[in-house]
């Protein structure tokens, strides 16, 4: 049985413990606070969880609070002296106090068997536990732990706090004007403030949330010492900055005596693996290593989506070893597929916004395609790749969503219909005349004829790699496993090399074909017509080989399992 310990029992720490725990390995998990400790104690976050975030918790069962946590569905967004907008979400969204959650999670695991160790870590246990364990992952980046990893100094453009936050849980707040459950307001220069719905220890609440330039007319917390004169504190900014949110507030109370949080942190990616003074190292995961501003609430996401990774690849390595290879994989695997993202758009956040952004929120106002754009790029951070940070292709976006208010179809709807046609998941490779290698993520592939042997896929028109790919004289089709969705998300994100850290071999026309795939299908390109804002890719297969497996399955949004039909059943 291996033996993984885990240290630090917050989003990231107690999902994968209790998740690694429900797969039977022997997990320790280290936390320096009991479940009721944790329970009873002041909050520790605001944790808007959109839906890539909560996908990853209902694919490991740990949604327990789907049904009595208040959905995030609606967004209003508003910029001082720019636009002013509402959206609706495509998936909801939703925040469970991590007092609720990670207790629940810790108690479940203690429950079922998990060694849970009561203790504030230093080095001394890390080595022990590196000692007993076949691997040691740190979760939290408190006391000398957070010191463990080095800063990644290109990686880190702060030297400094960029905001000063200030968090309250809040009873009896007046429902928004425009019916919004999240709006998120800013005032370019001197700071944010979020509100937001969220089920903490006393049942439903609000949460009002501050990030305050530091220096500037918001950052008024130095002085402060109790909740009440906290919640005193927060009234008067809502006052003086966003009197559209103070009227909300005329009968608001904190919810209990832990409802506050203030601070300062320095936005940090750290170097992902530590050596111990023994020679053993370990992993970092989650704050540990990547700490974000809450400026875009991508911190429960990004927990959430490191233990979602990490926990793919333990169950993957089998009974190898998990060395600094591996554990260099793993975190690259985060970083490249997500955390970067999340990051390079949070950072842009704490500077003073380009004027190609603020032209986005002015047009957002006047076309809901692209308020809603803007407002998936929470969900996903992925998304604002490259709208968010280039002026032209803001302006391509731009008219891109005023010409789609013109269709008779909503496109979301459209889209939403369209997905409920299941399909598998290819990673389209090719490679370029220059010897570029080629990789996208695609669920348009088809077989075409048997005589000749034809298939099809379709690129976007828009697609950056659209011009290396009509250069190409070969592709190939790569059809996922169900192991290989993470791979499915790093092809289908713009990186400089996307084929970092992926196994490959060699196919025709020097085409970099993924290994393990359940089918691969080399192919000669043999004509391209023009399909709407899509280009039909056809391809004569030459070479093909069929290992199969349980293939990866796309539906409604989502990535899922196929099965056999219960009344279809093996031969």
């Amino acid at each position: 049985m291996r033996r993984v310990a885990i240290v630090g029992a917050g989003q990231s720490g107690a999902l994968l413990a209790l998740s690694l725990l429900r797969k039977n390995y022997e997990v320790t998990l280290m936390t320096d606070r009991t479940p009721e400790e944790v329970r009873s104690g002041p909050v520790m976050s605001s944790q808007c969880m959109f839906d890539s975030g909560l996908s990853i918790e209902r694919e490991l069962g740990a949604d327990d609070w789907a049904e009595s946590c208040p959905a995030i569905e609606n967004v209003a967004i508003a910029v001082h002296g720019r636009g002013r907008f509402g959206a609706q979400l495509e998936y909801y969204a939703q925040s469970v106090d991590q007092r609720v959650k990670c207790s629940a999670w810790m108690d479940e695991f203690a429950a079922a068997g998990g060694k849970l160790v009561i203790r504030r870590a230093g080095i001394t246990d890390l080595e022990e536990l590196a000692h007993d364990h076949d691997l040691v992952i740190v979760s939290t980046g408190k006391g000398d732990l957070g010191r463990l990893f080095p800063p990644d100094r290109e990686k880190s453009p702060f030297d400094r706090p960029q905001r000063a936050l200030a968090v309250a849980y809040v009873h009896g707040l007046a429902p928004h004007p425009d019916g919004a459950d999240l709006s998120i307001n800013m005032v370019p220069g001197v700071g944010e403030c979020f509100i937001l719905p969220a089920l903490t220890t006393t049942g439903p609440c609000h949460i009002i949330v501050f990030e305050a330039v530091p220096g500037g007319p918001m950052d008024l917390w130095d002085d402060v010492r109790t909740p009440d004169q906290h919640l005193s504190r927060a009234l008067q900014i809502l006052e003086q900055q966003f009197p559209h949110e103070f009227e909300r507030c005329a009968n608001i109370e904190l919810t209990d005596a832990g409802a506050v949080l203030r601070g300062r942190l320095t936005p940090t990616v750290r170097h992902p693996i530590a050596t111990l003074p023994s020679g053993a190292t370990v992993l970092g995961m989650a704050d540990a290593v990547v700490l974000n501003d809450p400026v875009t609430g991508q911190g429960a996401n990004n927990a959430a989506q490191s233990a979602g990774i990490y926990f793919d690849a333990i169950l993957a390595r089998g009974g190898d070893e998990f060395d600094e290879k591996w554990m260099k994989r793993t975190f690259d695997k985060f970083w490249r597929g997500w955390g970067q993202w999340a990051v390079t758009w949070t950072n842009t956040m704490l500077r003073p916004p380009a004027e190609h952004v603020l032209s986005l929120f002015d047009q957002a106002e006047h076309t809901p395609g692209l308020a809603a754009t803007v407002a998936e790029a929470f969900n996903d951070p992925r998304t604002t790749h490259n709208w968010w940070y280039d002026a032209d292709e803001a302006r391509r976006i731009i008219e891109q969503k005023k010409q789609a208010e013109q269709s008779r179809f909503d496109g979301r709807e459209l889209r939403r219909a369209l997905g409920q046609y299941a399909t598998g998941v290819t990673v389209i490779t090719s490679r370029a005349p220059d010897g570029k290698r080629i990789g996208v993520t695609a669920n348009s592939f088809t077989s075409v004829s048997m005589d000749p042997p034809l298939v099809l896929w379709c690129p976007a028109k828009k697609a950056p790699s659209l011009p290396d790919l009509t250069a190409a004289t070969h592709f190939a089709v790569n059809v996922l496993a169900a192991d290989q969705h993470d791979l499915s998300r790093q092809f289908a994100t713009p990186a400089e090399d996307k084929f970092a850290g992926v196994p490959i071999s060699e196919g025709c026309g020097g085409v970099p074909l993924l290994d393990n795939a359940v089918a691969r299908f080399q192919c000669r390109t043999v004509q391209r017509v023009d399909a709407g804002d899509h280009i039909i890719f056809l391809g004569e297969v030459e070479s093909y080989d069929a290992d199969g497996g349980e293939p990866l399955v796309f539906h409604s949004g989502a990535y899922r399992l196929a099965s056999r039909h219960p009344d279809y059943p093996e031969a």
